[in-house]
């Protein structure tokens, strides 16, 4: 590892300042970063659904309703829209700050939470905008963004220290996530074990306190309801035995998918082609969004049919190989977005997929159930946040036990085989091979 990269701080090695006396900055902070998250979040997710709405002159709520209703010319223009916006919010915001800005991962690893306020509200608002005509990428993104620009904020306010402020921007991330899809469990675990890397007791109860608090304060906007609504899937022997087959390949399809991510990100465009390829890639998206509008948008609601068992074979084999080619090259042009939800729509083509082979030989599963199952798969291992995946995708279903030993099977599988052979995650993309070897030694030092 190179000189000029220091270590992180290791979090076992720092004392624990938060319940001391004097810990009262601290935890009014918290406060304040949860009521800003939630707030932020409900007015992103409604500037999405205007955008959407407006864009395609449809659902608001639904982009796959909204798009196959939509005409030909329809799908060309507002990508073709999409890409200018892409190309001039790129302009902009590169004025906004010196350098090509932080990414969330690396501020709170290797720059104790700093990161510019201006370019990054401005980049997750460009990136719900974009999302909302249609762009293959997450909406997660911008209220991530947002939660960590205020963590900031307050941490300057109330003059915390370098690892508060990092703790606090990883709870106002995961509170984004928390309150923009309705799971404070979920995205207080996933700032700890995605965005901070390090599941400690005394980290929890700030990570939920943020999370709780924001999605409270989103429900005001927000409905309080599942993302997927799903039947009550049951565990079975045939469950379990798919399970230990597809987890390894879920593991390998997830190391592949990381990797092209990272290639994408690592070859985003500069200079004239900022205009350029935004115009290419989003153009040649609307086209082939024509005959499969199931390609615009996060995937949510490819996602939602996939796990109900409403997509044709035939198609979620074709939508296995063309969604995740648009996701990465929507990255690749330079668009901003969140890779949450398409990771976990790669995921549910791919269970859909294997499942049908698996029902050939071992019939009686409702196919449906190797869609979740496969989604949860490639989400952990592609988040290398298994327990948070768990808790996620019981919160994003509302379901708890029906199905939870072949979900914690499959997560730990594909996981496992991921950790081994690439130990990137989705969310490390824009770190470089030193950066990530750093996290990875810190991690994984033991305890003092």
């Amino acid at each position: 590892m190179p000189a000029s990269l220091p270590p992180p701080p290791r979090p076992d090695a720092i004392p624990s300042t938060l319940t001391q006396p004097g810990a009262g900055p601290f935890w009014l902070a918290l406060l304040l970063t949860g009521i800003g998250t939630g707030l932020a979040a409900a007015a992103l997710t409604k500037l999405l659904e205007v955008v959407q709405h407006l864009a395609w002159n449809g659902s608001g709520t639904s982009m796959l309703d909204a798009a196959m209703h939509a005409g030909a010319w329809r799908h060309i223009l507002v990508l073709v829209a999409a890409a200018l916006a892409t190309g001039a919010g790129q302009l902009i915001l590169g004025t906004l700050s010196s350098g090509n800005g932080i990414d969330t991962t690396a501020a709170i690893w290797f720059h104790a939470g700093r990161m510019p306020a201006l370019r990054t509200l401005g980049s997750a608002v460009l990136s719900v905008i974009l999302v909302g005509m249609g762009v293959s990428l997450g909406r997660e993104g911008a209220p991530k963004q947002a939660g960590a620009v205020l963590a900031n904020f307050f941490s300057d306010r109330t003059r915390l220290s370098d690892e508060q402020r990092r703790l606090l921007v990883a709870c106002g991330s995961g509170a984004g996530m928390g309150a923009a899809y309705g799971v404070p469990l979920g995205g207080a675990l996933f700032a700890l074990e995605v965005m901070r890397g390090m599941l400690a007791l005394r980290y929890v109860l700030p990570a939920l306190f943020t999370s709780v608090v924001a999605t409270a304060v989103s429900w005001v906007a927000l409905p309080d309801a599942p993302t997927y609504l799903i039947p009550a899937y049951r565990s079975s022997v045939s469950s379990v035995a798919w399970v230990l087959l597809a987890g390894p390949i879920a593991g390998v399809v997830s190391v592949g998918y990381v990797r092209l991510v990272t290639w994408a990100d690592r070859h985003k465009p500069q200079g004239w082609h900022r205009f350029a390829s935004p115009l290419l890639v989003l153009g040649a998206l609307g086209a082939v969004s024509i005959p499969f509008p199931q390609l615009l948008g996060n995937g949510k609601d490819v996602s939602q049919l996939a796990f109900t068992n409403q997509v044709a074979p035939a198609l979620l084999l074709i939508l296995l190989a063309l969604r995740p080619m648009a996701t990465v090259l929507c990255v690749r042009s330079g668009a901003p977005g969140g890779l949450f939800t398409p990771s976990l729509t790669v995921g549910a083509l791919l269970g859909g997929i294997l499942g049908q082979v698996w029902s050939w030989v071992w019939p009686g599963v409702p196919p449906g159930m190797f869609a979740l199952l496969g989604a949860a798969a490639v989400l952990a291992a592609t988040t290398q946040g298994p327990i948070s995946t768990v808790v996620l995708m019981m919160e994003l279903t509302g379901r708890d036990r029906s199905f939870i030993v072949p979900l914690l099977l499959v997560v730990a599988i594909a996981t496992l085989v991921a950790r081994s052979i690439e130990s990137r995650s989705i969310y490390d993309a824009r770190l470089t091979d030193e950066e990530v070897e750093a996290r990875r030694r810190a991690r994984e030092l033991p305890p003092r």
